[in-house]
């Protein structure tokens, strides 16, 4: 039985999608951009700004789905360029303590032409 998270903490989808869904003892997010979940608005510029705001979104979702950071067992991570992979990496490490499995890769173009997005399965 699939469960759906949807949590006020973490922007609402931008398209037929859920934040999250929790299967047997997995939460497969959706990805994660910079989007400011109180006004639905892009504020932070640089990629240091947009990915801690990605950081908290995601934070939010494993929050709703009941686990933490520590549980997450892989990341897919999207930049917009890949120049932005070693400030990127720092912001990550501080929240990715437990260092998951993980793909990055760069990508022409990002929804809302932000610089990161971050997708997570986390073990519930």
């Amino acid at each position: 039985m699939l469960k759906k998270i949807a949590t006020e903490k973490a922007p609402a989808a931008i398209g037929p999608y859920s934040q999250g869904i929790i299967t047997g003892n997995l939460l497969f997010s959706s990805g994660q951009i910079a989007i400011n979940p109180a006004n639905g608005e892009i504020e932070a510029k640089g990629i240091v700004e947009q990915a801690e705001q990605v950081m908290k979104n995601i934070g939010a979702i494993l929050a709703e789905a009941g686990t933490d950071y520590s549980k997450v067992v892989k990341t897919t991570c999207f930049l917009a360029d890949m120049n932005d992979f070693a400030t990127f990496n720092e912001v990550y490490g501080k929240y990715f303590t437990e260092k998951p499995a993980r793909s990055c890769v760069a990508v022409k173009t990002l929804p809302k032409n932000v610089l990161c997005e971050v997708e997570v399965i986390a073990e519930v």
